[in-house]
């Protein structure tokens, strides 16, 4: 993911810690007594039982339960009292995201929109982002808390660093950046990256089953929820057999090596076709000990048990593996 912070003086320290704008991320805004139901018949995760102390990551899928981009999504009430729905999105899949959703409202009272000129995206993350946030902040991955207008939710941690995803008022967000350290882009696309949690981006829009992602494991999927587009797909995916590809941690050591999400990864043990693609890739920061680059890609889990993995050609930069943050299925790890 792309980011660029408002400040210009990095961090010393990534585990240091601070703030940045995250332009990356837009934000879509649904209201309406139907906003709930209709959202919970969309994506992969539950709605309808959100709660004001939880967020949700989801897939919105193709009726082939390909993802067309994954949400952050948060309850919110507003000053009126009534709820509405925030949904954080990839800046550049929000007019396709929030145009398709639109199209499925039909009667439902529920209005969708983009809220991305009021409401705008900070990264925290640190040791100086916890100790401004104080005690009361969302302690493990996907609580919310609610403060001052804005939402508050915890990530998955990156490379052992605690992050949190504030969404509020463009003013509000000034005066966080302005009483926090600033945190260096580098270092927020370091531990996204390290968090093994991938967001689907347009050069990778409809390309990966949420399996391949590894959403069902991190928190993205729910198996009870019923019907959304691609959820017949999802679950034959999840109960029918071994899951063929998966996401998985790689480095690159050459630290000036372009890689870019959708590029695609070959292996040695069959090297006519790609074995896998980019999710997510982010070079090592100058405050880092280690070189190189870090992606997060979907691989053919074959093609992790033995040879080698190449970034762009059978000839190209070698890659090797890393280990998750979180456990994969016995049938991937031991590949």
């Amino acid at each position: 993911m792309i980011i660029s912070a408002m400040h210009t003086s990095p961090a010393p320290d990534p585990a240091a810690g601070g703030a940045c704008r995250l332009p990356s991320i837009g934000v879509i805004r649904a209201v309406g007594a139907d906003a709930a139901a209709f959202l919970h018949g969309q994506l992969s995760n539950d709605v309808k039982l959100l709660g004001y102390d939880r967020a949700r990551l989801a897939a919105f899928c193709t009726p082939q339960g390909r993802m067309l981009a994954s949400l952050v999504l948060g309850r919110h009430r507003n000053e009126a009292g009534d709820d509405e729905y925030w949904l954080a999105c990839s800046t550049d899949l929000l007019p396709a995201t929030l145009k398709r959703l639109s199209m499925f409202v039909l009667r439902a009272k529920a209005k969708l929109g983009d809220a991305s000129a009021e409401l705008v995206a900070v990264g925290l993350a640190g040791a100086a982002a916890a100790q401004a946030l104080g005690p009361d902040a969302p302690a493990v991955a996907w609580a919310k808390a609610d403060r001052d207008g804005a939402m508050l939710i915890r990530l998955p941690d990156g490379d052992g660093v605690p992050r949190w995803l504030w969404l509020g008022p463009a003013a509000a967000a000034e005066a966080l950046l302005a009483g926090l350290p600033a945190l260096a882009p580098a270092d927020w696309a370091w531990a996204e990256v390290n968090s093994g949690v991938a967001p689907v981006l347009a050069a990778t829009s409809g390309q990966f089953v949420p399996q391949m992602l590894n959403y069902e494991l991190v928190g993205g999927v729910d198996f009870k929820k019923g019907c959304y587009p691609g959820q017949e797909v999802v679950a034959r995916s999840q109960y029918l057999g071994k899951l063929k590809r998966r996401a998985f941690l790689l480095a690159l050591d050459a630290r000036d090596a372009a890689v870019q999400p959708g590029q695609e990864i070959f292996w040695s043990g069959d090297a006519d076709q790609p074995a896998g693609q980019v999710a997510l890739a982010a070079p090592a920061p100058a405050t880092s000990a280690g070189a190189g680059v870090r992606l997060i890609a979907e691989l053919k889990v074959a093609a992790t048990a033995s040879g080698s993995l190449h970034l762009g050609a059978a000839d190209g930069p070698p890659l090797r593996l890393l280990p998750l943050p979180y456990a994969l299925p016995q049938d991937a790890a031991s590949a």
